[in-house]
């Protein structure tokens, strides 16, 4: 059984991962929660995917918010994952009866979380929500002053007030002076716009090292001399070649370093490298989706047996800079000079036939669950649904390995 699982992070209020929302649909041919049985179906593909990959994989030691229906729910079908990291997100289209209430008191009793998702505080859900530990908001179809009265009503109770479909900074700030506690949207990649403000040195550092990693024959000299220039880029090069992903004696200097890691691991040490420099005072969530983009779009060009492989992995690895720089993404791509057909796709400028705009369409769905748009690209890309799955599983856990590693 094919198995697609995505994830969208949740953060608090410090911009921290509180916990991921895990989407997910069992088989390319039906839609997620499409009847019971795909329902049960799509449950126990998550299941399996968590007992085989292993929730540390796709969590990292944080919550995993699911969406339950009724049926899922007299099923016992949470009963599949453990309840210190599952919270029950209990859909807004299940019709609150005595019976969906009473259900919903014994999981509380078994110990696990309740969230209330798209909630609107209904009178009908009144029950529910006195036994709620988390309500979503859908700030698109509530008013600030329902989301206001709301925030009134609940905080004071001890419910973790969650606002969903945050999309800009500028919303994170509203709702963040509001009041709520937990936060899910797009608003921690899109970048805060200073203008008239110097790049520091530092960001200028990193991106003149990425611009000369992309040249087709490697300046060992100029690297080195860049290198040079800050000494915690030393520190990563020296303890990258001496990890345990390189079977080798120590290494003591830059300039071993660079001949012993060959042009292609130093290509990609200096991509990586540089991610957590120019994500300074950014959620650390966002390296590792840049990361997790990156490794995805790699493994999708490898298993459709596309020689651009390198390019894939860059798109994935750039697709994030704007908000990491703080600038616009159009802006921030002229420092680094990736080429045309990189900088294309990832502006969303490329040819529809263009592989690298494909792979990146392709992510970008995957990660927002359009299950369709997966199935259309795959197709266009020359991959399967079910290795596109084990694609993204494999690139969250090398992503979390390497975050681990280089200390970002």
């Amino acid at each position: 059984m094919e198995a697609l699982v995505a994830r969208q992070a949740i953060f608090d209020r410090r911009r921290n991962v509180y916990g991921y929302e895990l989407l997910f649909r069992s088989n390319a041919g039906s839609d997620a929660f499409d009847g019971t049985e795909a329902a049960a179906a799509t449950m126990q593909v998550l299941s399996n995917t968590l007992m085989s990959v292993g929730a540390e994989t796709l969590l990292g030691g944080k919550k995993a918010f699911v969406n339950f229906d009724h049926r899922l729910l007299a099923e016992n079908m949470h009963l599949t994952l453990p309840r210190g990291s599952l919270v029950i997100e209990v859909l807004e289209t299940v019709v609150p009866t005595a019976d969906l209430v009473a259900l919903c008191q014994g999981i509380r009793r078994q110990g696990y979380s309740l969230a209330l998702d798209d909630f609107t505080d209904q009178p009908e859900f009144a029950p529910l929500a006195r036994i709620a530990s988390v309500i979503k908001v859908d700030m698109r179809s509530s008013s600030l002053e329902e989301q206001k009265r709301m925030l009134h009503i609940y905080k004071p109770r001890g419910v973790l007030m969650l606002a969903e479909k945050v999309e800009s900074y500028t919303e994170f700030e509203w709702a963040l002076g509001a009041g709520y506690d937990l936060f899910q949207g797009y608003f921690f990649a899109r970048p805060v716009i200073v203008r008239s403000q110097e790049i520091p040195t530092v960001i200028t550092v990193c991106l003149r090292l990425l611009r000369e990693v992309r040249r087709a024959d490697l300046d060992f000299r100029s690297l080195g001399r860049l290198i040079r220039e800050d000494v915690s880029l030393t520190y990563k090069l020296l303890r990258y070649a001496n990890s345990a992903l390189f079977q080798r004696g120590a290494i003591r200097s830059i300039d071993n370093a660079l001949t012993a890691l060959g042009e292609d691991n130093i290509r990609r040490w200096a991509t990586l490298a540089t991610l957590p420099k120019l994500a300074t005072n950014k959620p650390g969530e966002l390296v590792k989706l840049a990361l997790v983009r990156a490794r995805f779009c790699e493994r999708l060009a490898e298993q459709s047996h596309n020689e651009n492989s390198n390019e894939a992995f860059l798109v994935g690895m750039f697709s994030l800079l704007g908000a990491l720089i703080d600038q616009p993404l159009e802006e921030a791509l002229r420092g680094v000079d990736l080429g045309r057909d990189i900088t294309e796709a990832l502006l969303g400028n490329g040819p529809a036939e263009d592989f690298l705009t494909r792979v990146y369409r392709l992510t970008r769905c995957y990660e927002a669950g359009d299950w369709e748009a997966v199935e259309r690209f795959s197709q266009r890309c020359g991959t399967s649904t079910a290795a596109i799955g084990e694609a993204y599983l494999d690139a969250t856990a090398w992503a979390q390995r390497l975050v681990n590693t280089l200390g970002a």
